[in-house]
């Protein structure tokens, strides 16, 4: 999965840094950080900061977006700065095997966000992250719709980003 790997200049650190305070609150003292680039077999990047898996590079129809990490969320507790989306226990076994986000199933919006945006989806009896998604509507579009796929499933619990996740941060 993992092409190749290796570590950062200090110019691409402060590059990835700013990119990952726009997503995660990171503390201050990441400057004095190693952070290292996977590149993956499908060009996507990760991102590992002190050898933990915090942030992903893909590109989705043209357009590359940094994803922060379910491995950091869920396993690391790092806080994020997407809006959230809380869906049904019902739908949590379908989105996590890969399935779209359909609008039936969501529950609640924590934020403002427009289509093409990231959102963080959280279950909505524990409040755990199972996927990061792009959306397909601006989230007051959403809040209006009754029926029909909503979110772009991108990273969900147990998908090949996690498995390798997993690897690095075992690692």
């Amino acid at each position: 999965m993992i092409k190749k790997r290796h570590v950062l200049s200090k110019r691409d650190t402060k590059r990835v840094i700013d990119v990952l305070r726009l997503v995660m609150d990171v503390s201050e003292d990441l400057v004095d950080s190693v952070i290292e680039v996977a590149e993956l077999k499908s060009g996507d990047k990760l991102y590992i900061v002190n050898g933990k898996p915090l942030l992903y590079e893909m590109k989705i129809e043209g357009t590359t977006y940094a994803v922060p990490t379910l491995w950091a969320l869920a396993k690391l507790g790092v806080r994020h700065k997407l809006p959230i989306v809380v869906v049904d226990m019902g739908a949590v076994p379908h989105i996590c095997n890969g399935a779209d986000v359909m609008r039936p199933g969501i529950r609640d919006i924590v934020g403002e966000f427009k289509r093409g945006d990231l959102v963080v989806v959280v279950d909505e009896r524990y409040g755990k992250p199972i996927a990061v998604c792009r959306s397909l509507f601006d989230a007051d579009e959403i809040k209006s719709m009754k029926r029909g796929k909503v979110l772009q499933n991108i990273h969900y619990v147990g998908d090949k980003y996690w498995e390798v996740c997993s690897e690095v941060g075992r690692g």
